[in-house]
């Protein structure tokens, strides 16, 4: 299955504030607020949901393309991500800029701030899926700039290109109408729980009214698993317990990478999201978002762990053999 990742792609700065940023925060207050977290470690990490999603899909025997725009720093990057299975050909460098920067700070209860820099990312409205060649089988529309999300959603609608919404981060931005329009048509929409409910707040929409735009509606929901709305059914993923909780960032990127993967092997919704789950957990294991490895044969041997694949997970083991050890 040929799958077309666009999205952002970032140097992720991860800081750890050993407090709980709820002690700092004084409600009555809220309109005058300014706070500084001093923290005490910070790693550089490659990132941005595109790659993220890429380099999961990579690790379990899938070979996607990322549509993107990059800086001048991006070399040393594309080389790991080609190194890795990732095809990279259609990431554009723009000349004059970095490459976007997401600046995320953790408490110790895992609760999240962040800050992002788009960088060459504002460039990506000039790409064109229409100018893809071999056509996509399946177009990843993800937090991009705003305006090429826009752009990728309408053109996949054009063309007849199915598409999964993945609108994230940037369901702050937009707006009710946008994420309806960008919704309607779209084969999958995935969102956490909290995006479900500002979507539900933008556009005025219940569960059943979003149902009636998506195909299939994908809703994670940290510990508690994720839920996967299709054929009138739902299809309840339990999350796969970590062996240690590292940091959270990029969790639902792998997540995204491992249901992917398993939909490109042909596999069922129940399958797809349980392979989600456990790509999630490893990431949750690790620093940074894509220092979690394995092989395919040790991904299956956990899987069987916790879930009866009926066999099924052999496919992925009989697939490209040589990047299974």
């Amino acid at each position: 299955m040929d799958v077309l990742l666009t999205g952002s792609v970032a140097f992720d700065y991860l800081m750890t504030f050993p407090g709980l940023f709820k002690e700092q925060i004084l409600p009555e207050r809220l309109e005058s607020i300014s706070l500084s977290f001093l923290v005490d470690g910070m790693s550089r990490q490659r990132g941005g949901v595109a790659p993220n999603i890429a380099y999961t899909m990579a690790l379990l025997g899938v070979r996607p393309r990322v549509m993107a725009t990059v800086g001048e720093d991006f070399a040393e990057y594309r080389a790991w991500l080609e190194e890795k299975g990732v095809d990279t050909s259609l990431m554009e460098v723009v000349p004059g800029e970095f490459t976007a920067s997401f600046f995320a700070t953790t408490d110790r209860a895992n609760a999240q701030i962040a800050s992002f820099y788009p960088g060459a990312m504002a460039y990506a409205s000039r790409q064109r899926i229409k100018d893809v060649t071999p056509r996509p089988e399946l177009v990843v529309v993800s937090p991009n700039d705003p305006v090429a999300m826009t752009n990728f959603a309408a053109e996949c609608r054009e063309l007849g290109i199915p598409y999964l919404y993945d609108p994230s981060q940037q369901v702050l931005r937009l707006e009710g109408e946008e994420l309806l329009r960008d919704m309607r048509g779209a084969r999958f929409l995935f969102v956490n729980d909290y995006e479900f409910g500002l979507i539900c707040k933008k556009t005025g929409l219940d569960l059943e009214g979003i149902l009636e735009a998506v195909d299939i509606l994908v809703v994670t929901r940290g510990e508690h698993g994720a839920d996967i709305y299709v054929g009138g059914r739902v299809v309840h993923v339990p999350a796969v317990p970590p062996n240690k909780i590292a940091d959270p960032t990029g969790v639902g990127d792998a997540f995204r990478g491992g249901f992917l993967a398993g939909w490109s092997h042909g596999f069922d919704w129940a399958l797809c999201g349980k392979i989600g789950a456990l790509a999630a957990t490893y990431c949750l294991e690790q620093v940074g978002t894509q220092n979690h490895t394995y092989s395919r044969r040790e991904f299956v041997a956990r899987f069987r762990e916790h879930f009866d694949d009926e066999g099924q997970l052999d496919t992925l083991l009989s697939r490209n053999p040589e990047n299974i050890a």
